[in-house]
């Protein structure tokens, strides 16, 4: 429509209704005259320079993170349909035709591409803007006149492009901010991040060696002999045992974990010095020595965040490092950028350690000292049993028990005058508990992990971590002066010395985390998308250097997608996801449900109420399960001691829930202490299966994992016959060999499955006629590709 016909219809305007509509009409103009007339080309010339300096150089984000918002069509208006009194009402059937013409056009979805919008975007934006074109009950004015200047031909269907552009943004805020968004999440030069570490020239010495080799020892003397120190460990129970060494040597020491907060001096005054888990280090706190133990775990892909920052940002004049040797050209590279210097101190084992030249094949060979590590509960739990059944105890440790029951179990083995001689652990043992074993013996070889992905992997230990467990034998300090290593399966006894034999591949890269600040920035920019979905976007848009990357954040956006409908500010909620939890544990999740919607109600969790939510008194457990629920509650309570020191108000009782998990503790160390009547009762009544693999299957999935492990490190030729798992009967692989072999399955469900096959077939049999197949067990001949 001309501007001249435009200007005739609102001269026939009554004058009373021409004041009423003249923001909108000159807004409508405005928007029709400038951008509008030959906008294609003009559009494209700006999309095209917009675009590149968007971009920036910067990879393309992922837009299937991009979640829509919906925008609703609008209703009747008060003031009447404008845009119809000043041209005429759109005829409904016309418009779709032209939106139908808009989104086929080549340039218009190239236009749309230089804009951000992908395949994918350009189609949920077009049907969302359709949507809206064809539900509202009144347009704005100016996509109003618009849409009937296309239907007279007086304008092209391109023009509709900004008006396209415009509710795209308002579906897809972060097409409006793209640029906004790199600069927040620009993870480039962490260092700078930490400015009163970077005005100090510290001083970083590397203690480098093997377990059982003095370098914490050294360092610790050092952080002992200092005016004042922190100790930052990978456990509550490496923080724990500093904090009391400390003490006994007459150096006040504090203790500071993500629960628990202990003060030495009577005044309640800090002590000057600290023993903490990593991640509550202070990075203001001025000190003369800090310890950084475990320092290999800054590649961890969940927890590395917290090595790293320890590492850049504590203010130390000198910064001491305990860890393995492949660390040490990371942390030089890093401290490169700092401007500061490296010194590494190697150090040798102090006792000897071989590896067997035989398996342990029976546990009737078992002898006191030994302790078989298992990567299973299933497997603790079975073995338990039968050592049980050859008259012989022993003392069990695996993750989810609680800090007093290990160092409990721990005791149990150590004390030369318990009858217990034989420990059952998984790779708990590796960190945190003084131990006095003769001989390492490796139940099995595989061990489930998480990738930086977050994917679950089924593979054969590494050999870092074969070598934290396998040097736990014959410990310096115990009274087994040399340590021997071994394997339960003959099959697996070669693979681990392989293991054992390769290098330790160097650390390439530190975790980083993005922090509450950056994720609030985020959520001013796109305040309607939900803390996951952030989490998502900042990742996808992060930019780090070679030496770093983001840590795996899924525990956080599960947390995040829990407790999503509670209405809680962005920063409670922040620190709730960061609650360190148990996903697998269906009432530790619940727990923290109940705890988000308690405190949005702005109704404290009181010790009174927790005992109800608990319900208190506990019985003893008088099976694995019951076990494994007194665990769970465990983990309820710290959860709640966790968040008590965030938010002292809402969660006021931290010292009766303190005295209340000591008494749950000493309850789950009776429980474990029985735990081999734990096992036959829950035999007995069928809620535990503990059949163990076959000899043969162990065999097979032995073979397979080291013909997997050496293809993915290339020492061996893919594809090459050696590397293959055997074939039963020379043919091709069974389906259900290749799940055993990916972990997908195990013997026991492999034998259940038959037990349910065989059952179904039978009663199939009975109701057909002799001869046939009834319609579920039907055969079809097996293509040559069917796999």
């Amino acid at each position: 429509m001309s501007f001249s016909r435009c200007a005739l219809l609102w001269a026939r305007l009554p004058a009373g209704r021409r004041a009423g509509h003249r923001a909108a009409v000159c807004s409508a103009l405005r928007a029709h005259v400038e951008p509008l007339p030959g906008a294609l080309g003009r559009v494209s010339a700006v999309a095209s320079s917009s675009s590149s300096s968007a971009s920036g150089g910067s990879k393309a984000p992922n837009t299937s993170l991009f979640v829509p918002l919906t925008v609703k069509p609008q209703g009747p208006s008060a003031d009447g349909d404008v845009g119809a009194e000043l041209t005429r009402p759109l005829d409904k059937n016309e418009v779709k035709k032209i939106l139908d013409k808009f989104y086929k056009r080549k340039e218009i979805q190239k236009l749309g591409a230089d804009y951000g919008l992908d395949a994918r975007l350009f189609h949920q934006a077009f049907i969302s803007f359709r949507n809206y074109i064809m539900q509202s009950h009144s347009l704005d004015v100016d996509i109003h006149i618009i849409l009937n200047d296309i239907c007279f031909s007086a304008a092209h269907v391109d023009d509709l492009f900004p008006f396209f552009l415009r509710h795209a943004k308002q579906i897809f805020p972060v097409l409006e901010c793209k640029d906004d968004l790199r600069k927040i999440s620009d993870l480039r030069i962490p260092p700078n991040w930490y400015p009163e570490a970077r005005a100090i020239q510290r001083k970083i010495i590397f203690h480098s060696g093997p377990t059982n080799s003095g370098k914490t020892y050294h360092a610790i003397q050092k952080y002992l002999s200092a005016k004042s120190g922190v100790y930052c460990g990978p456990l509550k129970l490496l923080a724990h045992e500093i904090f009391e060494k400390s003490n006994a040597a007459g150096v006040p020491c504090d203790l500071v974990t993500g629960e628990e907060r202990v003060t030495v001096e009577p005044d309640g005054k800090q002590a000057a010095h600290v023993a903490c888990t990593v991640e509550m280090c202070s990075v203001t706190t001025p000190y003369e020595v800090a310890v950084i133990d475990e320092i290999q775990m800054i590649k961890d892909p969940a927890r590395g965040w917290a090595w790293t920052r320890a590492l850049l940002g504590l203010c130390a004049e000198e910064v001491h490092l305990c860890g393995e040797s492949a660390a040490i050209d990371l942390v030089t590279e890093l401290m490169y950028t700092t401007g500061e210097e490296v010194e590494v101190r190697n150090y040798k084992r102090l006792t000897p350690i071989s590896v067997l030249d035989h398996a342990l094949e029976s546990l009737d060979n078992l002898r006191p000292g030994d302790c078989i590590v298992c990567f299973s509960k299933n497997d603790i739990y079975s073995v338990s049993r039968q050592i049980e059944i050859r008259g012989l105890e022993s003392a069990v440790i695996y993750g989810s028990l609680p800090p007093g029951t290990k160092l409990a179990q721990a005791k149990k083995f150590n004390d030369p005058d318990d009858p217990c001689k034989i420990l059952v652990a998984t790779d708990a043992i590796g960190m945190g508990l003084n131990l006095s074993i003769r001989r390492i013996i490796f139940y099995s070889l595989i061990k489930p992990t998480i990738n930086e992905k977050g994917e679950k992997e089924i593979e054969p230990i590494t050999t870092s971590q074969a070598l934290q467990i396998a040097g736990r034998a014959g410990r310096f300090s115990s009274k087994y002066k040399e340590g021997e290593v071994t394997t339960m399966n003959r099959e697996d006894l070669n693979l681990l010395k392989e293991i054992l034999n390769r290098p330790v591949d160097p650390i390439k890269a530190a975790g980083l985390h993005p922090t509450a600040e950056q994720i609030e920035m985020f959520a001013y920019h796109l305040p309607d998308t939900t803390l996951s979905n952030l989490i998502d976007i900042f990742v996808d848009f992060s930019q780090v250097d070679g030496q770093y990357f983001v840590c795996n954040m899924d525990d956080f956006k599960f947390s995040a997608e829990l407790i999503q409908h509670i209405p809680l500010s962005l920063r409670v909620r922040y620190v709730f996801c960061t609650a360190p939890i148990n996903k697998k544990q269906p009432f530790v999740c619940s727990s923290l449900l109940q705890f988000a919607r308690q405190y949005s109600r702005n109704e404290p969790l009181t010790f009174s109420w927790l005992r109800r939510y608990i319900k208190w008194p506990l019985l003893p457990p008088k099976n694995i399960k019951d076990l494994m629920d007194l665990e769970a509650v465990h983990d309820v309570l710290d959860l709640y001691l966790w968040l008590s020191y965030r938010f002292i108000d809402m969660f006021p009782d931290a010292s009766l829930i303190r005295d209340l998990q000591k008494e749950l503790d000493g309850i789950i160390q009776d429980g474990v202490h029985n735990i081999t009547k734990l096992i036959k009762i829950s035999e007995s009544h069928k809620l535990l299966n503990l059949e163990s693999l076959s000899t043969e299957n162990r065999s097979r999935l032995s073979g397979t994992l080291k013909s997997q492990a050496r293809r993915v490190r290339g020492t061996k030729t893919v594809g090459s016959k050696a590397a293959e798992p055997p074939v039963p009967n020379g043919g091709e692989k069974s389906l259900a060999s290749r799940l055993v072999q990916q972990g997908l399955l195990t013997a026991d469900m492999l034998k259940q499955l038959e037990k349910e096959w065989l059952t179904q077939r039978t009663d199939g049999k009975e109701r057909t006629e002799p001869g046939t197949y009834s319609k579920g067990t039907r055969r079809k001949k097996k293509e040559p590709d069917s796999d």
